[in-house]
């Protein structure tokens, strides 16, 4: 039996308690009508997400990932219906934690929440160390987690908390502190205190290459990209994002680094986001038409280097602050004629085909991370929409296979060495 098959049989299962009873039984009905909306070359692929954000929500409003919600872009029964097969499982720890230096207590948290609500969602889900374990996973019909982490895990870069990180089950970590410059590595969106990388960084680097843990240089400078790409044995990844050749914004990649990640046998995710892919949308930006509220649902803008105070004194009155905020999505308005469709996130993926090769593309949607998503694609559910728009501009199976999720498998399956 297939996996998407026993899938479809999981999800008719009237287990009390579980996943399906719990988030109005993610249905045989659904499942199909994505299978027959979406191609059928997507239903027998692997597909993997580089960048899936998870937990925040579920902490501060007291969720389970398996409840099917009406908003948002993330739950297991909506991944079920896009087919995923593995995602990054991406935790995060914001910038508004690191004036009480609640970074690390926040990271720990929030893994140990993903790491319970996996163990409670077990018939559809389960934690991947390795793609060997990815396989093996996909075989019992489940989903796999691999564990991520965006944000800092320490500013200081303690070697000894990213031990006993790994030792939790994470395998992927993003070197900057989100878009903060931290004591190692300088962001792309901060100041650039190190020219990149120092000492401690290729320490961490040398460290991360021990474990086996996938490095991952979203946010960093272009600069820091280019030297971690040196320090490190393995490939490295740039889990979500986009190309300066498309939109000129720091957060892209420059053709450069994007040529030394892949080089070095890295994969780079492309996110799915108006900001990061669209020109159209960048440039009616830079005119002054900026959309309302593009960034949080809370009036507040984003906090970076917040100085200790009354109202970030203690995690709880962070975590109050944050909770409005919550989903990460974008709620926005733009014109329809900026409003851009999935068919330019194709064309964004078959510029980064040129530049570096199938076998380094893959997808990082970033979901629930505040993209402005394109109009065909709603959630979790659409992920067919991409394989659609890619089998129109004619690549082979093959081709799309890659980028689909086998780009993925192998970076991890080099790293971790399973």
């Amino acid at each position: 039996m297939k996996r998407r098959e026993v899938l479809k049989s999981l999800v008719l299962l009237p287990m009390a308690g579980t996943l399906l009873t719990k988030c109005e039984n993610s249905s045989r009905h659904n499942v199909q009508k994505v299978r027959q909306e979406g191609p059928a070359l997507h239903w027998d692929s692997f597909v993997m997400d580089g960048h899936v954000h998870v937990m925040s929500r579920q902490l501060l409003h007291n969720i389970d990932i398996g409840q099917r919600l009406t908003d948002g872009h993330v739950d297991l029964p909506r991944a079920i219906e896009g087919g995923l097969d593995a995602m990054f499982f991406s935790v995060y720890t914001p910038e508004e934690y690191y004036p009480g230096r609640f970074e690390t207590k926040n990271t720990l948290r929030v893994l140990q929440l993903g790491i319970d609500q996996i163990k409670k969602n077990d018939a559809v889900i389960e934690i991947a160390l390795n793609a060997s374990d990815i396989e093996r996973i996909n075989r019992k019909g489940k989903i796999a987690a691999f564990l991520d982490l965006e944000g800092a895990f320490d500013l200081e870069g303690d070697i000894l908390v990213l031990r006993a990180l790994y030792t939790m089950g994470l395998r992927c970590l993003q070197l900057t502190a989100h878009n903060t410059t931290t004591s190692f590595i300088d962001s792309c969106s901060d100041a650039a205190v190190w020219g990149g990388i120092n000492d401690l960084g290729r320490d961490i680097i040398r460290e991360m290459n021990d474990l086996g843990m996938v490095i991952n240089v979203a946010h960093a400078s272009m600069d820091a990209i280019i030297q971690t790409v040196e320090a490190s044995r393995h490939p490295i990844t740039y889990t979500h994002g986009g190309f300066r050749g498309i939109v000129d914004v720091p957060r892209c990649l420059s053709d450069e680094a994007a040529k030394a990640i892949a080089a070095k046998g890295g994969v780079i995710g492309i996110q799915f986001g108006s900001a990061f892919n669209n020109p159209k949308f960048h440039e009616w930006r830079l005119q002054g038409r900026t959309p309302s509220n593009t960034q949080r649902r809370a009036s507040s803008p984003p906090v970076f280097n917040l100085p200790l105070n009354e109202q970030n004194n203690t995690i709880a009155k962070v975590d109050e602050h944050l909770k409005p905020q919550m989903p990460m999505v974008f709620t926005g308005t733009m014109p329809d004629d900026i409003w851009m469709s999935a068919d330019q996130l194709a064309r964004v993926i078959d510029y980064g085909v040129n530049l570096v090769g199938e076998d380094y593309i893959a997808l990082g949607s970033d979901f629930e991370g505040w993209p402005e998503l394109p109009r065909d694609i709603r959630d979790m559910r659409d992920y067919p929409q991409i394989t659609t728009e890619l089998i129109k501009l004619g690549y082979s199976e093959q081709r799309i296979r890659k980028i689909l999720g086998l780009n993925w498998l192998r970076v991890i399956r080099e790293v971790t060495g399973g």
